[in-house]
């Protein structure tokens, strides 16, 4: 028989686990069992008794810069100098602690029974509490706990800690938690920022002098810190030296002459190398921490001093706010980041309000004015849109009541694009744009890392390229530097990585890596890129920048400056194949000022800058990019075979472009005075020439810039047939418009001016209302007409009866 049937019944349906549970229940009542349950509750209580993180104080923020030489911190949330925790602690200031706080450190398991007997035994012979017998570790544990009361049950509490602690954490560990948070007087908590306050360097540059002097400081921060209780405090240093010299650690000379170092004074201000860049960092979400940056003190410290010197002039002018970004092109890293000029210390909270110093420009959006330009060249180029040199109208242009004018007021006729960037046109330029398209170049501009768009392109409009639009100086700078790495990386290796458009970093983790395989093209080819920079090499600027000083230097610089609307911004940049430097000057609350223009302003400060940066070497021109093909040497398209034409490199996208359109086959007679057709001259007595012919409104400006542009000669008179070209073309307006004519103060309704250019310097042009005749006029043609509201026809006829008309209509106000 089983044993089952030997158990009485109701034992044998007790389930499984409800046995269980009673014998459990029978042990628990048991001597051994309440024992065992005792220890298991405390070890389980032991084991997790110490927080997951001892200490949760805010820090400092703590910028570095690319050496780990400090730049600048800013003071912790609480508004204690607590630098965040160190991994290791400099070897003379562990040296230091040790031997004067807890000498036995290394050996005990945090607690140490001998200093507590010792502590006790003291404590009852002087009737009240003298020592506390706490080792190192039981410091850690108490710091953390917010330095509790002094009572037996809180030093068992930190008793047992203490030993958990070692459990968990190494010693090296323990002195690290010790020295960055241990109090050394005022505001100040941990070695680093104790270090920085009372000498003005790292913790690791400390003599032996200076780390026992720290080393004895939290022993009675409240009591004894540097610039009080000066004899107290050497007092207790070179007790600490002395018991360095007794543990051989150092040698009676060292000993005596760290006894006769001086004490810290009044505590130093922390470094303030790059204030803006401090608190760009804690808005990206580094607050509290230790961050490393690509910056170079030495620049930076240059930069300032460069800023500063020009702002002292600038301020004069009653301009107030200067900013300087230097790249390093290859890596994209920042070198130098001067977000603003100083705050000055007369009248320091009227300056901070009303000047607006403390706020940081370089990522702040800002009118571009004309900074943009060299972007829509490379891209026009990269696109097969034009060639380096064609030619662009630079004429009175009205496009859809936008109104572009030069900054010099006057017109070239027509311009080499190449020229028209390194003269910074503003009509070539948005003619260029108005050819390209605002919405591609929009959808380009956000490409290339230009993060400020925040509209549509409709929203810009052709006044994208003119400083319609906002950007930084973070941005713009980076996308100038991307071009330049594109340029460098296919000179190096005759590909492309379109991860070279990338934004500038100033963390040293922020490497951005190539890409694994490389890409066929990019946003921008390097030819494009090249011919670009080439064309901002020419330092040649119009009326805007008269006065400027050329700049010589053995280094070249492609440089493009940028005024924006009302003289509110100044802009430069500068690219060379090693650096770009970005250059802003204003006023942060937008105040414009007369003669606040980039180039007066702005590149100045650029070009002191570039005198301490080294870049012997030019961009190499990517030849396997560029192909050799005749060019018209008047118009700078593609030569035909009538033109005078010349063997130039070209981007191979501008193969696609058209052919010159300004040369023409003309006939003239024998004389060569005359155009003639063959109703008027036998065809064997024609001399057949290849003329130079732009419309007559580019024609007009034109020929006054150069002089060597030779007019159509007049067709012979009795000669009819077909001709060239028309002699005439309307100024203003140019197409049909819409034009709104207000009534004058004296209430007399306000007049238009109809303007026309005619190649005939002498011709007479007789004006036409529909068909009501006007006037004539003669060698200058403008008519000043007051129409009636509504849609009008204007027609023009010369003395040989050419004829042209335009359509507009007019809204006026009513009359009274």
């Amino acid at each position: 028989m089983t044993d089952d049937h030997n158990r009485p019944d109701a034992e044998i349906k007790t389930p499984i686990h409800k046995r269980i549970w009673h014998w459990v229940v029978r042990f628990l009542k048991t001597r051994r069992g309440r024992w065992i349950t005792a220890f298991l509750i405390l070890g389980t209580w032991y084991a997790f008794c110490l927080p997951s993180r001892l200490f949760k104080e805010p820090t400092s923020t703590v910028l570095l810069d690319k050496d780990g030489v400090l730049l600048g911190a800013r003071i912790a949330k609480d508004g204690q100098w607590r630098f965040p925790e160190r991994k290791t602690v400099p070897a003379k200031f562990a040296a230091c602690i040790v031997q004067f706080e807890d000498r036995s450190f290394y050996k005990h398991p945090g607690v140490n029974p001998f200093a507590l007997g010792r502590a006790i035994k003291q404590n009852i012979s002087d009737k009240r509490i003298v020592s506390g017998g706490s080792t190192l570790t039981m410091q850690v544990i108490r710091i953390s706990r917010k330095n509790p009361p002094r009572t037996f049950w809180q030093k068992g509490i930190e008793l047992i800690l203490a030993t958990r602690l070692e459990c968990s954490y190494s010693k090296e560990e323990i002195l690290a938690l010790y020295a960055s948070h241990a109090p050394f007087g005022s505001n100040v908590v941990g070695i680093d920022a104790a270090s920085w306050r009372y000498f003005g360097r790292s913790p690791e540059q400390l003599s032996w002098a200076e780390s026992a002097t720290l080393a004895v400081l939290p022993n009675a921060p409240s009591l004894i810190f540097p610039g009080k209780n000066q004899e107290r405090l050497k007092a207790k240093r070179n007790r600490l030296l002395d018991r360095l010299q007794e543990a051989k650690i150092i040698d009676e000379i060292t000993c005596q002459l760290a006894k006769d170092e001086p004490l810290p004074g009044a505590p130093h201000a922390l470094p303030r190398f790059a204030p803006h860049l401090i608190d760009r960092v804690s808005k990206e979400g580094h607050d509290g921490e230790i961050v490393q940056t690509t910056l170079d003190l030495n620049l930076q410290q240059r930069v300032s001093v460069v800023i500063e010197k020009h702002h002292r002039s600038l301020m004069a002018n009653d301009i107030h706010n200067a900013a300087a970004l230097v790249l390093d092109v290859n890596t994209g890293n920042v070198l130098a980041y001067v977000g603003n000029t100083e705050e000055r210390k007369i009248a320091a909270d009227q300056m901070q309000n009303e000047y607006g110093n403390a706020v940081d420009v370089i990522p702040a959006p800002r009118s571009t004015g004309s900074i943009l330009k060299p972007f829509l060249y490379a891209s026009m180029l990269h696109d097969g849109e034009i060639l380096p040199n064609t030619l662009i109208a630079d004429i009175p242009t009205d496009m859809s009541g936008y109104q572009p004018e030069n900054f010099s007021h006057t017109y070239d006729g027509a311009v080499p694009a190449r020229r028209a960037l390194a003269r910074s046109l503003n009509i070539p330029a948005v003619r260029m744009l108005q050819s390209y398209h605002t919405d591609r170049f929009h959808g380009q501009l956000k490409k290339m890392g230009m993060t400020t768009l925040t509209q549509g392109p409709d929203h810009y409009g052709l006044s994208l390229i003119l400083g319609g639009a906002e950007g930084s100086v973070w941005d713009i700078a980076g996308m100038y530097a991307s071009m330049a790495r594109t340029l460098n990386r296919y000179n190096r290796t005759n590909g492309y990585d379109k991860t070279d458009f990338h934004a500038p970093r100033y963390m040293r983790e922020q490497a951005v890596k190539d890409s694994l395989s490389p890409d066929k093209n990019s946003f921008l080819d390097a030819a494009s890129i090249w011919f670009t920079f080439e064309a901002m090499v020419e330092v040649a600027r119009p009326d805007e920048e008269a006065g400027w000083m050329q700049y010589s230097s053995s280094n070249r610089v492609a440089w493009k400056t940028g005024t924006s609307f009302g003289f509110r911004d100044g802009w430069a940049i500068g690219v060379t194949p090693n650096y770009v430097v970005a250059v802003w000057v204003g006023n942060a609350n937008g105040e414009g000022r007369p003669g606040l223009t980039g180039i007066a302003t702005a590149a100045p400060i650029l070009f002191d800058v570039f005198t301490m940066l080294r870049s012997p070497v030019w961009f190499k021109r990517p030849d396997k990019e560029l192909e050799n093909v005749y060019v018209c040497k008047a118009s700078g398209h593609r030569a035909l075979d009538i033109c005078e034409k010349q063997l130039q490199p070209i981007p191979k996208a501008g193969l696609k472009t058209a052919p010159c359109p300004y040369h023409r086959l003309i006939h003239l007679d024998a004389t060569g005075q005359h155009r003639v057709t063959s109703e008027c001259e036998a065809v064997d007595q024609m001399r057949h020439e290849a003329w130079f012919v732009l419309p007559p409104a580019m024609e007009f400006y034109y020929k006054t810039k150069n002089p060597q542009y030779s007019m159509l000669p007049p067709l012979r008179e009795g000669c009819g047939g077909a001709i060239v070209s028309s002699s005439m073309e309307f100024m203003y307006p140019r197409n049909a418009t819409q034009i709104y004519i207000p009534i004058e103060l004296d209430g007399r309704p306000g007049r238009t001016v109809f303007e026309i250019a005619h190649r005939k310097s002498t011709a007479t042009i007789y004006w036409h209302l529909d068909d009501q005749y006007l006037g004539s006029t003669s060698d200058i043609h403008h008519m000043a007409l007051n129409p009636e509201p509504g849609k009008h026809t204007v027609t023009a006829v010369d003395e040989s009866g050419e004829t042209i008309s335009v359509e507009v209509e007019i809204v006026s106000e009513k009359r009274k």
